[in-house]
């Protein structure tokens, strides 16, 4: 059998804070070798998103993710951070249109290979 990187994850979220409607199921591949992370996924604004980061080990069994990611429309390569406990993560979100607010987006994430 062939050894891989990638992993397979469908993730579910829900975006606080905001006033656009945005897409809450997101098919996600991801590579991960020695907690540097790259990935890409169906993202919030309903088009593809790539990312690269590293994932930090925190406290009580938790995950710091940080890094970049493309494929928003506020800006071509955004800053990316997100918080993951036990398959459920929160991060920060940011709308352009059609007002400029932060909210919080919470979600599940599932393994599927």
């Amino acid at each position: 059998m062939i050894n891989t990187c990638i992993s397979l994850f469908v993730a579910m979220s829900l975006h606080t804070g905001l006033e656009g409607d945005y897409n809450g199921i997101h098919p996600h591949v991801r590579c991960e070798i020695n907690n540097t992370i790259t990935g890409v996924y169906y993202n919030s604004e309903k088009t593809i998103s790539g990312y690269a980061g590293y994932k930090f080990d925190m406290l009580f069994d938790s995950e710091l993710e940080v890094g970049v990611v493309t494929g928003y429309s506020g800006m071509k390569i955004a800053p990316m951070i997100r918080f993951t406990k036990d398959n459920w993560y929160v991060a920060p979100s940011y709308e352009v249109t059609p007002n400029r607010n932060w909210g919080i987006t919470i979600g599940y994430e599932f393994k599927i290979k």
